[in-house]
């Protein structure tokens, strides 16, 4: 897919000319560290996580992405959020300009060995607290807040 720049509430952004639907995994470790990906297409820190493909289920995605992404193998637990704002768009290389619509998963790790692969250049095991630290897309750290915040439901974005 190449190269993405993401905008967010910004006039000048180009116009959306698609919309796919997406997932992010927010999983913990027994230590309570977050797995994140150092992403190729944008040079962020993210939650793995990719598009929805003809097919499968929402949940087979967030397995598949997480596995592709990462080498992890995952369960999920639970919806922590759906984000939709059509106020952010991410224009792509080859003049796909994608609105956001991502649903947002918690997953428990259950088997695999830490990879990277042609969307992630670095996987790692990161604490929460520290993840503050790194260069990552507001948008991405309110998925992760979101879902490690307590909640009496699922949060809408």
């Amino acid at each position: 897919m190449g190269r993405r720049i993401d905008y967010i509430d910004d006039p000048n952004a180009p116009k959306a000319n698609s919309v796919v639907p997406s997932v992010v995994a927010i999983v913990q470790d027994d230590q309570g560290r977050v797995l994140l990906i150092h992403k190729t297409d944008n040079n962020l820190w993210a939650l793995p996580g990719g598009g929805h493909e003809i097919g499968e289920s929402i949940t087979d995605t967030v397995v598949r992405e997480v596995k592709e992404e990462t080498g992890y193998d995952v369960v999920v637990e639970r919806l922590t959020g759906t984000y939709t704002n059509p106020n952010h768009v991410m224009a792509y290389e080859d003049g796909e300009v994608r609105q956001q619509f991502s649903i947002a998963f918690a997953a428990r790790l259950v088997g695999g060995e830490a990879r990277t692969s042609s969307e992630s250049k670095r996987v790692q095991w990161v604490e929460p607290a520290s993840a503050d630290d790194l260069e990552m897309h507001p948008s991405m750290r309110m998925r992760l807040q979101h879902a490690l915040e307590p909640s009496e439901g699922v949060r809408l974005g």
